[in-house]
């Protein structure tokens, strides 16, 4: 009989395949093997096992290697207490604040090994500390300080250290590279905002246009891969680990994250393909590679262009795929008994994966209809229920404001100061609203139009729409109702400050996450196979629409720590070589802005009513 994995059996499928394996019989095996009958009665059943060993092997040989390879930061300073002997007579450490307690954990917790805390509390109590760790993290502050060898001095270090000033490089250059495109092509995120709202209505829609769907189809698929998770769980993830100030610097990295947005989908109109059967693609993999052999850079424009699509098939499978399952899981378990404990995780990724596979099938036409109906639907009662918990705290609104403003320019803030809070909004924002990591291009440039130009700027509202608004209302809600500071992550914080004001509004939640997550999956489905394609070949999409629904399931059981991190590399990855290609090509975008900014405003382009009139007075 001829094994599964066999060298006929595609890669990815051995892949999978050998991943499922690890994860069940690698780690979880040898704690049991001399367990003996008592062991065995005790021992964990099967999903049990598959959570515990797919985390572990995840963590240990995908998401640590990766860290250390792509996120490294750029300090700037750090300054801690100098490492050895505690000084004569006791010290007071403060008691931290929750947000606090809560970054150093998030730090602690994340750390590989003891190598990764060493710089900061010295060799012998990071080993106590890694030694220590519970198999499920730390759960509060003072269980580091209870560890024998961790006392005040080293609880001092780590205090002192949250307030160190670190930017993960590809934050840094994703906000360089959003004020350079704001400056470059003359803030077409103020000048173009209005007429991209008539753009989407359709009143310069051509149906004899090349393209496969409308305008408002590409800007709902676009939008149903960013307004989610990202909004509901992301916003709740900042404010907690940076607190209030947070929400300001999402809503300033959103601004100017317009214009990096516009540029990357003017680009992939530009440089879109059609193939025989009438299906389009562009994305950041087409126009890197295009543009720049136009520039006489044909090798350097390969490399980004295959890096791009490694980072974004990865960003599919984690932050459009493992996020939305995991966060749509924690939530959905709160109101249906039968997703709770790790069967119940691995019941509701299997139903997921079943519902989007149905989805994504059918390719971008489908998926731009089902997310033209979910998107608007969810996002309006989303939006209209936290107006509700506005209004009900309409006295609050202003001291939120207050502390959201206050906090963010406050060089005492939590999570490093004035900096650390900052970064985390920028980070956080371009999680949410990927602009500047080069995704939203691939849908956009599906859209009918034969002005490349014109849909660049209906792509301006995504950040808007996403940011500005949507997270925003989150973050307001979740600071008015002090459910920031319940200690909860995520999804969870979220719900919990709307259930202040809308009681058993959990339900509602309930529905619209899960709604979000499977939008969301879908469109990133799209990115992804677009790029495994570009890689592969057309013939291959199946495979990859196989590993995407295994990473579903995956996504369900695997803690939330692990898939952040992994969302984070990847998905923050893509835009270190989409933004090195944009600066080479953003001369030819302000080209063409400028033209089409002149025909406009000449009348030679003129609404859909406008002429149709003309022609009927005409005849």
């Amino acid at each position: 009989m001829p094994s599964m994995l066999s060298t006929r059996t595609p890669l990815p499928f051995r892949f999978a395949a050998l991943l499922l394996a690890a994860a069940l019989f690698g780690p979880a095996l040898p704690a049991h093997a001399d367990d003996g009958a008592e062991g065995a009665e005790e021992s964990p059943g099967f999903a049990a096992r598959l959570e515990q060993g797919v985390d572990q092997f995840f963590g240990e040989w995908i998401v640590g290697p990766l860290a250390t390879v792509f996120f490294y930061d750029v300090v700037f300073w750090d300054d801690p207490p100098a490492h050895g002997d505690r000084p004569e007579g006791a010290i007071e450490v403060p008691t931290p604040t929750r947000t606090e307690a809560g970054w150093i954990l998030h730090q602690v917790n994340g750390a590989a090994d003891a190598s990764a805390l060493e710089g900061i509390v010295g060799g012998d109590a990071a080993a106590a500390i890694v030694a220590a760790r519970p198999e499920d993290g730390f759960e509060d502050f003072g269980a580091i300080r209870a560890v024998e060898g961790v006392g005040d001095w080293e609880a001092k270090l780590l205090v002192t250290h949250a307030g160190a000033m670190k930017v993960p490089f590809v934050v840094l250059w994703l906000v360089l590279g959003a004020l350079f495109f704001t400056f470059r092509y003359g803030f077409p995120n103020i000048r173009a905002l209005g007429h991209a709202v008539q753009v989407t209505r359709g009143v310069y829609d051509d149906e004899e246009s090349e393209g496969e769907v409308s305008h408002f189809q590409a800007l709902s698929s676009a939008l149903s891969a960013t307004v989610g998770l990202g909004n509901i769980a992301g916003v709740a993830v900042a404010v907690g680990m940076g607190g209030p100030g947070a929400v300001f610097w999402m809503v300033v990295a959103a601004f100017f994250g317009m214009c990096s947005k516009f540029s990357e989908c003017t680009l992939g109109q530009l440089y879109r393909q059609t193939d025989a059967k009438g299906h389009v693609s562009g994305g950041p993999m087409r126009y890197l590679a295009a543009g720049l052999e136009e520039m006489g850079m044909k090798p350097f424009g390969k490399v980004l262009s295959v890096a791009f699509a490694l980072m974004c098939i990865g960003g599919s499978l984690g932050g459009g795929n493992m996020f939305q399952a995991n966060q749509s899981g924690a939530q959905i378990s709160q109101v249906v008994p039968l997703f709770e404990g790790s069967a119940g995780r691995l019941v509701y990724g299997l139903v997921l994966a079943i519902f989007v596979g149905a989805v994504i099938i059918g390719g971008i036409k489908r998926i731009g209809k089902v997310a033209g109906l979910i998107v608007p639907v969810m996002c309006g009662v989303y939006v209209l229920a936290g107006f509700g918990v506005l209004f009900s705290n309409l006295g609050e609104i202003g001291p939120a404001f207050g502390k959201i403003f206050g906090e963010a320019f406050s060089p005492d803030a939590v999570a490093g100061g004035f900096f650390g809070v900052l970064m985390i909004g920028f980070q956080r924002a371009a999680f949410s609203n990927e602009a500047g990591v080069g995704s939203a291009s691939i849908a956009h440039s599906a859209a009918s139009t034969d002005e490349p130009v014109r849909e660049g700027i209906v792509a301006l509202l995504e950040p808007f729409i996403d940011t500005i608004i949507v997270c925003t209302m989150t973050g307001l809600v979740v600071v008015i109702t002090g459910a920031y500071q319940s200690g909860q992550e995520g999804v969870e914080m979220t719900s919990t400050a709307f259930n202040t004001v809308i009681p058993g509004f959990e339900y509602v939640l309930s529905f619209a996450v899960v709604m979000f997550a499977f939008s969301t999956m879908i469109s990133w489905s799209y990115y992804g196979e677009r790029c495994w394609t570009f890689l592969f070949g057309t013939g291959s999409s199946m495979i990859y629409k196989v590993i995407f629904l295994i990473f579903s399931v995956l996504g369900a059981i695997i803690e939330l720590g692990n898939v952040i991190t992994f969302s984070d590399l990847m998905i923050l990855g893509m835009a270190f070589p989409n933004i090195l290609g944009m600066y080479f090509l953003s001369g030819k975008v302000k080209r063409a802005f400028d033209d089409y900014w002149k025909r406009l405003k000449s009348g030679e382009m003129q609404p859909r009513t406008a002429v149709a009139k003309a022609e009927a007075a005409e005849g």
